[in-house]
């Protein structure tokens, strides 16, 4: 919950404005200020206080404890020029929260948390457990000083710029070790227990069987992920209690799904008792990975642990049409993410000042759509966080399509939208999509004339807005003037067509014409050519298509 603390008309607006647009996230409090905040401080996850910064941290000063513990505070000026991540910025969500105020208020936001300010991942902000000298092997990176990166185990990391040595260190593991005096353990929640337990079984053996077992290993119990069992001992309450204590998720599997896993322990006890000859071993293994403790009992448990590795994430990210404007909020957090960036060198251009310190870069010329998705998932199955970037929105005409092609179910893939060439264009034109539409690439390098002529005679037929992409290049000039022909056997020489070029850049110019005035030889690949229907017309300049024909009853 968030609480929000204003002392004056001007704030209280501020405040109102934040508590409509997030009524299920936050709570408004009343009364005498330091009252207020002391009341939130203790109750709220987080607080935006409409205040003078000093004030706020006079108010705040006796309250603050742990960084770890303390709620996130934002603070906004009375004109609503600034929101201000004061305290908490990476624990307590602050610098996420000014950044989510400001975009709802119209403020800047305002964040000085060192790493932030530079594009650096902090190393508290990673989703992981972590141990040891955070503040040194940060500053260290702050100061370009050399950090090796010791990634014991693959795992889709953002990107960090470290050395393959240094005087402080990065370490990724599972393994149960101090850290050292000049380094930091990241924790990877690569475990996975199998659990097993005769009815009644106490909470306490089953978790001292499990911490038992992962110390004799070796392995840190900040690595697990989750505990896993058969259907039959979802609400046997030593293990709820045990995963509870752990603070992870306990994950139940069929008896008959169990029964399929090839296991080296199996038992006539469990199969007799819950249908599978494994509970442990195979409830751990069921979902793949390396069995580092085989079956271990006590009294009335069992339990094996398996190591997964870390799944690779490729994000396929469609850029838009060029504007930074209408790159999504979502495409440059996932550029952010990214450790490793696939893309044509002309769009990795575009993005380039968005990217973190330490991101690798593979970029490639045109024409390299296949090795560049080949490459890509290549890289995600190596364990990286990937992101592969195109034009526009990736699933039209772009990476998504050979890239799932060649992926399979041993990465985890996220689709990025991004505005296409087509909306783009027609937001320049009127609204020429205001009906059923079409878009078709005119381009032959990958499918035969013969289909592209197939669809743009259906197209015509059905009286769809016709959108071509790839319309002329230099070495193939004839296909526009063909697809055009076709569309003039079933259109009125007087159609509407627009054309843009370079939609939403710099040199972006547009024009709306006819079907018997548009010249073939304006056009190029940079262009986008938006073809209207029988109800298409042209209103103050700009196409229109009607949403209903009924609008044209009347001769109107």
């Amino acid at each position: 919950m968030i609480g929000l603390i204003s002392a004056t008309a001007a704030g209280a607006a501020a405040r109102d404005r934040l508590a409509a647009a997030w009524p299920d996230r936050t709570r408004v409090y009343e009364g005498p200020v330091g009252e207020a905040v002391r009341a939130a401080f203790a109750e709220c996850e987080q607080l935006v206080c409409f205040l003078a910064t000093g004030a706020v941290v006079r108010l705040l000063a006796p309250l603050l404890g742990d960084k770890t513990a303390d709620p996130g505070v934002v603070c906004v000026d009375e004109a609503g020029r600034f929101a201000v991540s004061l305290v908490g910025g990476h624990g307590g969500g602050a610098n996420e929260l000014a950044c989510g105020v400001g975009a709802l208020l119209g403020a800047e936001p305002v964040v000085t948390t060192a790493t932030d300010s530079v594009g650096l991942p902090g190393l508290d902000t990673l989703g992981l457990p972590y141990e040891g000298a955070v503040a040194q092997v940060s500053r260290a990176l702050l100061d370009g000083e050399p950090v090796a990166l010791e990634a014991e185990l693959p795992w889709p990391l953002p990107p960090l710029p470290a050395s393959p040595q240094g005087a402080y260190t990065i370490r990724l593991t599972d393994r149960d070790m101090a850290p050292g005096e000049r380094e930091v353990l990241l924790r990877p929640p690569s475990l996975v227990v199998g659990v097993g337990a005769s009815k009644g079984a106490p909470a306490e053996e089953v978790l001292g069987l499990i911490e038992e077992s992962l110390a004799q290993a070796g392995l840190s119990p900040r690595s697990v992920a989750e505990l896993a069992t058969v259907d039959a001992k979802a609400e046997e309450a030593g293990i709820v209690a045990a995963a509870s204590r752990l603070g992870v998720p306990l994950v139940t599997y069929g008896a008959e799904e169990l029964a399929g896993v090839a296991v080296p322990n199996p038992s006539a006890a469990p199969l007799a008792a819950v249908g599978t000859p494994s509970v442990a071993e195979a409830a751990a293994l069921l979902r793949g990975g390396e069995l580092l403790v085989p079956k271990r009992k006590s009294a009335m448990a069992t339990c094996a642990v398996v190591r997964r590795p870390g799944r690779g994430r490729l994000a396929v990210v469609g850029l838009g049409p060029g504007a930074r404007d209408l790159l999504t909020p979502r495409a440059a957090a996932e550029l952010r993410r990214a450790s490793v960036l696939v893309g044509l060198d002309q769009y990795v251009d575009q993005i380039r000042d968005l990217l973190r310190p330490g991101t690798r870069v593979l970029e490639s010329g045109l024409g390299a759509e296949e090795e560049r998705a080949r490459t890509a998932v290549a890289e995600a199955r190596r364990g990286h966080a990937v992101a592969l970037i195109g034009s526009g929105d990736a699933g039209v005409y772009a990476m998504a399509s050979p890239a799932l092609a060649e992926a399979s179910d041993d990465i985890d893939v996220v689709g990025v939208p991004g505005v296409t060439a087509a909306l783009a264009a027609g937001a320049i034109l009127g609204a020429p999509l205001g009906h059923d539409h079409v878009s078709i690439s005119l381009s032959d390098l990958h499918t035969p004339w013969e289909v592209i002529e197939r669809r743009v005679r259906a197209a015509a037929e059905a009286d769809l807005v016709v959108t071509f992409y790839n319309p002329r290049s230099r070495g193939r000039d004839w296909q526009l003037p063909k697809a055009l022909g076709i569309l003039a056997g079933h259109r009125e020489p007087a159609t509407p067509v627009g054309v843009v070029r370079n939609a939403s850049r710099p040199d972006e110019s547009s024009r709306v014409t006819t079907l018997a005035a548009l010249d073939p030889a304006t056009v190029d690949m940079m262009t986008v050519v938006t073809v209207g229907n029988t109800a298409t017309r042209t209103v103050a300049g700009r196409m229109v298509t009607p949403r209903g024909y009924r609008w044209q009853e009347g001769g109107k």
